[in-house]
């Protein structure tokens, strides 16, 4: 008589197969989560800057205001010669 293949029968094959496949899931969803989340903060930047140069166009804000408020939500720079 043939065995008859099932997945009771194949549970230690199986696990490691489930893992990897979740594995793979958890990190393209933290890939495409992470690249959303880039997208908005790259977005919200962009519409703070445009809106700092629109105070400075229409003289309610000076350039160096501007250039101070533009540098406040940066990191800090690493210095390159330590």
């Amino acid at each position: 008589m043939i065995p008859m293949l099932t997945l009771g029968n194949e549970v230690e094959i199986l696990i490691p197969i489930i893992a990897i496949v979740g594995g793979v899931a958890v990190w393209i969803i933290h890939t495409i989560m992470w690249t959303i989340k880039e997208t908005h903060a790259t977005k919200q930047r962009e519409q703070s800057r445009r809106e700092i140069a629109a105070y400075i166009a229409e003289g309610t804000m000076t350039p160096e205001q501007g250039e101070k408020l533009m540098a406040a939500g940066e990191k800090p720079k690493k210095d390159e010669d330590a």
